[in-house]
């Protein structure tokens, strides 16, 4: 007899024969959204938390806007408030060799208007009020960067994975109910998942998210839950 050779998920012990079917159960696994009551509590534990409180907007910001961790760091104070849009062109990131650099979209999509919804306006403005002194800095043209760090140069996505490994660790040390690793990605692919739930046309997200074609963003629609496809069998059968 042919033996068959079953794959598990270390994480939720599912089993499948089919290596990509494992694959794709584990990425979503380790990729999961903030559930809405995470992300609430997130939030809440932020704001009594005197450490935490100071990086509450900014984790404000990830999750109202899906940016990418180095377009948000590449964020200057030169904000659009009067038509409540973030513009998204180039990305801020640094290399151990080479210092910072500016990356621009490789493609057309990575261009585009984000609408700043009244939290993360709100976060925006406080931000730019509180924010320290920088430093004489300017990288390819760019300068005035939005996010800085003690030292008052820009922060960077190692700042960003630091500092939410260390909220997660100091939340998960006061409070019963755990949170998940959380990682600026999670925070990206749980503003996505929102929209999809919400039921959002994929074509609009798309152009939020500035995915490069639609079949990244449908992706994000297999996150949908039962209760959301629940309600949207309801609404179309209303």
């Amino acid at each position: 007899m042919k033996q068959i050779h079953w794959i598990s998920c270390p994480k939720c012990g599912s089993k499948t024969r089919d290596r990509l079917r494992a694959d794709t159960i584990l990425i979503n696994h380790y990729k999961a959204a903030l559930t809405p009551k995470q992300e609430e509590s997130l939030l809440a534990f932020m704001e009594q938390d005197t450490v935490c409180r100071k990086y509450r907007d900014e984790v404000i910001i990830l999750l109202g806007t899906g940016l990418r961790i180095s377009e948000f760091c590449g964020l200057t104070t030169a904000l659009d408030f009067k038509n409540r849009q973030i513009n998204v062109d180039h990305q801020l990131l640094r290399d151990a060799d080479i210092g910072y650099y500016i990356e621009t979209p490789k493609t057309k999509n990575g261009i585009r208007q984000i609408p700043m919804n009244e939290e993360v306006y709100q976060a925006l403005k406080r931000v730019l009020k509180n924010r320290g002194n920088a430093a004489p800095f300017s990288v390819e043209g760019y300068k005035n960067f939005l996010f800085l760090k003690n030292d008052g140069m820009p922060k960077v996505s190692a700042n960003y994975d630091s500092m939410l490994k260390g909220l997660v660790k100091k939340y998960n040390k006061q409070n019963k109910e755990q949170l998940p690793n959380i990682t600026p990605h999670i925070l990206r692919h749980t503003f996505c998942t929102r929209l999809a739930n919400a039921g959002m046309n994929p074509k609009a997200l798309q152009y939020i998210m500035g995915h490069a074609n639609i079949t990244m963003t449908l992706n994000y629609y297999a996150h949908a839950t039962y209760d959301s496809a629940k309600a949207e069998m309801e609404r179309l059968a209303a």
